[in-house]
């Protein structure tokens, strides 16, 4: 059965499906490294906004989306248990160019920036603003730091490898997200997730075990795996590489775990409160 799995052209993703790719980008043929039972899967690699645009009119069988677009697809879709991107601490940050002296206070005057209006990232954001940002462009994720560093934008929202290698275009830091969720409420900020849609019922259970099979031999097999991931590594040698990847890859993508489900409820709830989502209750998961 041809599965289709969407996920973002960016390091961790591109590290933990690596045992269920066929080949990379040069064509070399890779795998699959693990039994994906009766699935054959198809990478189809698209930006997150994209991804959450099109998990609205339910179109590919398994999806990266942000947890933010979660409320918006609930009828269509089911959280998988395993595949979680969590900033523990850390995670997607507001920067701007080094010496503009902009604090958090100046962010809702200017033009930011941002991914995506159904990030994780963007719904941080507003929840730190206690108001949707009202001023904001979406620009794809790659070509922020550098619209920010050429003045275009005043601030930019920049999520993935890019939390890494901002100081190297001049940028600095107004405020790292992960770091204020983390300090508000001592839980990791919930940003990506992985999904299985609703339709393929029995189907679900066994296909987010081959899910967990490819990240637990992705983790168990890190030099072969970063090697693959490198080439969607964008500025970014194998050691920046590595170090990306431990942050969104590890403990919390094999399970969310108890506080990994209560911060997807207390992010959710604190976004429905301020009107930022729909209320949907509580989220499911399915289980390998």
């Amino acid at each position: 059965m041809k599965i289709r799995i969407g996920h973002s052209p960016d390091p961790d993703d591109a590290f933990m499906w690596y045992p269920l790719a066929k080949a990379g980008t040069t064509g070399h043929v890779a795998g699959p490294r693990v039994d994906c039972g009766p699935f054959d899967f198809e990478h189809v690699l698209e930006d997150i906004q994209t991804l959450n645009e099109r998990s609205e009119r339910g179109e590919l069988e398994v999806t990266a989306l942000s947890i933010h677009q979660v409320p918006y697809v609930a009828d269509r879709y089911v959280l998988t248990s395993c595949g979680a991107s969590m900033g523990d601490g850390y995670g997607p940050m507001v920067v701007c160019r080094a010496g503009r002296g902009l604090g958090v206070q100046n962010l809702k005057d200017v033009n930011i920036a941002v991914p995506g209006h159904r990030t994780s990232a963007f719904m941080a954001l507003s929840l730190l603003l206690e108001q949707r940002v009202p001023h904001f462009e979406v620009v794809p994720f790659d070509r922020i730091i550098e619209a920010v560093r050429a003045g275009e934008y005043e601030a930019g929202l920049i999520i993935h490898e890019g939390q890494l290698t901002y100081e190297k275009a001049g940028l600095e830091c107004v405020v790292d997200l992960g770091r204020w969720w983390k300090m508000s409420t001592g839980l990791p900020l919930p940003l990506g997730g992985n999904a299985i849609r609703r339709d393929l019922g029995e189907l679900a259970r066994p296909l987010c075990a081959v899910l967990l099979r490819s990240i637990r031999y992705a983790l168990d097999h890190r030099d072969e795996s970063i090697a693959y991931a490198l080439a969607y590594a964008r500025d970014m040698g194998a050691d920046l590489a590595d170090r990306f990847v431990g942050m969104y890859v590890n403990h919390w993508t094999i399970d969310y775990g108890e506080d990994g489900r209560r911060a997807i409820a207390r992010f959710l709830g604190d976004g429905a409160k301020a009107g930022l989502v729909p209320d949907v209750g509580e989220i499911d998961f399915v289980e390998p």
